[in-house]
This record gives C-alpha cells, structure tokens and sequence, in this order.
C-alpha cells in the first residue's frame, strides 16, 4: 500500500455499483444475464472515474490502464485465451466425448463426480493455476452433465471446487508466491501448516459429491465408445503439469498435441485446426476483457482509498493473539471481496497481516496458510470471481447457481475458523 494513500470509505462505491448491477439485477428480475457484466462494471468504471475531483481526469484514466495492465491479470489473460483454444481444439477433435465416455466405462456414474473433483485436485495442485484448471476441464464437467442426470451447476461445482484445492496449496501457485514472499517464510512449510487445515474440507467435499450423486444414472444409452488415444491430450496435460512445467507451456503443449492427434486421425484438417483455436481465443475474449476492466476498476478504488479504509477497519479492533488470527483473515477476505483477485488480495493485504503476525507472535507458516486460506474460500464463491466466470462461460448458465455447489471453498473457510479457535496445527502456534 501506498502510504500517501487515505482510508476513504466512500471510494468504494463503484464496487458497489458493479454489485448492485450485475447482481441485485438478477435477484430482482431473475434474470442474471439480464445485465451483461462487461456492462456493470463499466458503469462501475464510470463511477470511478468521477470521484476524486482532486487527480485530473487523464491521471485517473492512467490509473485504470495502468491496474488493467498489471502483470497479473495480462498473465490471467493469456492463460485464459490459451486455455480456451485447447478446450476449443479438445473438443473439435473429440477428446472430451472419448474422456468422458471413458469415466462412464470405468467408474459408476454415482462415482463420476468425485472422480472428477479428485482430478482436477491433482491436476490444479500440479499446475498452480485454478483458472487454467477450470478452462481445461469444464469441458469435461459438461459432457458428464449431458450424460448423466447430474446436474450441470453441480458438476460445475466440483470443478471449482477442486480448482480451488490446488490454487491455494500448489508450491507453484501465485497465491502460495504471494503469501510465502509476503510473510517471509518458506514454501514447504506453508504447505504443511496449510494441507492439515484443508485436507478435512477436502475428504468432506467428496463425501458430500458422493451423497449428491448416489442415485446418478446414465441417460446416454448403451454407446459409451471412447478411443484412448483422443484421451492423450488431457493426460499429456497432466503430466506436463505434475513435471512441473510453466501453464503457458503447458497449455500451448497441449493445444499442439490435441491437434496432431486430429489431424493424424483425419478428424479434423488444418484448416479447421487453425478455426477450431480462433474459436478457442474468440469464447474467452469477454472473460479476458473483464478481467483487464475489473483491474482497473480495483486500482482505482485503491488510488481513492478504499482498499487502505478495508486494511485500517480491520487493524483496529484487533488486541489478542486469536484477535490477529482473525484480523489478518478478515482482512484479506474483504479485500478479496474487492478486487475479486485472490492473487492481489494476498499482496495487498500481505505486508500487515506480517505487522500483525509479529505484533502477537503468530507464526509466519501460519499467517502465510491463513492468508491463502481465505483468499481461496472467497475467490471461489464470489459469482463475479475469473473462476466462476470461466466456468459458468463454459457451462452457459449464471456463476450465480453454481455458487452454492462450491462446497470445497465453503468448507476451507470453514476449517480456517476451526483452526483459529482450537489453534490447529499445534507446531504453527508459538508457544500455544
């Protein structure tokens, strides 16, 4: 934070606008694509810019070009736009129906879902990244949906859900980054403290997809021919992801292999090939322009205030040590709340959740797993979140009802809390 900055409540009010356009819209009419959200929160931006009467106008344009195009959300958009073309192409030359029809031949459909929120477990916590996680296998989720008479926000659900596993525990993982760098301790012992808060929540979700699912059937027939080489390409996916290659590397690897097994197969030409990617790049341009407004957006309200108002609310009611436990959550859970960027959140809160660590001798491990904690849980429930947006583009239904079936990010924050009060882990908890 800068420290000319001023707490300003006030500058959080196209925040609020973005929430009562794009959201209160839908609840009145119940219609949530009554407003598009490009919509919202450029009327949110609009706002913005017409506050602060004391930063000229073109300063405050900067302002928003300038958090649109900070590192994270044009990295965020390039995995979008790559994550897109290979669920274009994956889906062009029929790996997700090869995929799909695999699962039904292997496991029970009252199993598919678990199954799926255990992969994308495996395959988010090998990857780092939920978004390139939830772009990659939505497609997946939609075609057990469609065979199945599993719901499609449920199913949707347990992509996130599991996304989410592995956005905030993966070494590789810009959150884990973030908190490590911003608390000052080290990667491995972050993942310790954190893994024995979110495990439970973890066997809990599949439990409660189990329950959910245990009277599924098939309403695809008889036909659930696949052929394992179209399989490839999500595999290949995967074992560049648990080898610990970059996403972007991986999610180009894949697009180039989804491809050659189409073309060798004669499924797809070049031509189509070439089409299939532009269509990719094409159905992520409205997430990927949302997520460069929704930055600017958040600098702006950060420039006038309104994220050091959040910081300095929470800092001041805090007096114990379970008090700093529960400030640096609060804190960051709210500023998440704002920016709608779990990555950004950990960053700004970061530097006095580490004043609050120190002031009650919280462990570093502990303050960098509650600042992931709680990031994650928010991000992944939020409707106007990169994650539920990816998904619900995907699945052509409202973020809004998939939310309530994102049970993993419900239960994180809920094993968060449990763990500031009976103070679990006991090794992250100095002399407690």
């Amino acid at each position: 934070m800068d420290q000319d900055i001023k707490a300003n409540p006030l500058a959080l009010i196209p925040f609020g606008v973005f929430i009562i356009l794009f959201i209160g819209s839908g609840i009145i009419t119940g219609d949530f694509y009554q407003m598009p959200v490009l919509v919202a929160v450029f009327a949110a931006i609009l706002v913005g810019l017409m506050m602060n009467k004391k930063t000229d106008f073109q300063t405050k344009v900067t302002q928003l070009t300038e958090g649109g195009g900070h590192p994270n959300i044009i990295l965020m958009v390039v995995i979008f736009l790559l994550a897109g073309a290979f669920a274009s192409v994956a889906e062009g030359v029929g790996a997700v129906d090869s995929t799909v029809n695999l699962g039904l031949s292997i496991l029970p459909e009252n199993l598919l879902l678990v199954g799926l929120f255990i992969i994308c477990c495996f395959i988010s916590i090998s990857m780092g990244t939920s978004t390139g996680t939830i772009a990659a296998l939505a497609p997946i989720g939609l075609g057990v949906a469609d065979q199945t008479d599993i719901g499609l926000a449920l199913t949707m659900g347990a992509i996130v859900s599991g996304s989410m596993f592995g956005d905030n525990l993966s070494i590789i993982s810009d959150t884990t980054i973030a908190a490590v760098r911003t608390q000052g301790t080290q990667m491995k012992d972050k993942f310790k403290a954190n893994f024995f808060i979110v495990l439970p929540a973890a066997i809990v979700t599949a439990v409660i997809f189990s329950i959910l699912t245990a009277n599924a059937a098939s309403v695809m027939g008889e036909d659930t021919s696949f052929q394992l080489i179209k399989v490839l390409p999500y595999i290949g996916v995967l074992v560049f992801a648990v080898a610990g290659i970059n996403v972007i590397f991986v999610l180009i690897g894949g697009i180039i292999f989804a491809g050659v097994v189409g073309l060798s197969l004669g499924d797809i030409a070049l031509g189509e090939y070439v089409t299939l990617i532009g269509d990719g790049f094409a159905n992520m341009q409205e997430l990927a322009m949302l997520a460069i407004l929704l930055g600017g957006l958040v600098e702006l309200i950060r420039r006038n205030g309104g994220i050091a108002f959040l910081i300095q609310m929470i800092s001041r009611k805090i007096s114990s040590y379970k008090g700093g436990e529960l400030g640096i959550a609060g804190l960051v859970s709210l500023v998440n709340f704002s920016t709608a960027n779990n990555t950004i959140s950990i960053i700004t809160a970061g530097p006095l959740a580490r004043q609050m660590a120190e002031r009650f001798d919280i462990d570093s491990r502990r303050s960098a797993s509650l600042l992931d904690i709680f990031a994650s849980a928010v991000q992944g429930v939020i409707p106007y979140g990169a994650q539920l947006l990816a998904v619900a583009g995907v699945a052509g239904i409202s973020p809004v009802a998939i939310t309530p079936y994102c049970f993993y990010p419900m239960l994180i924050a809920l094993a968060g809390l449990l763990a500031i009060v009976f103070g679990f882990p006991k090794f992250t908890v100095k002399g407690r």
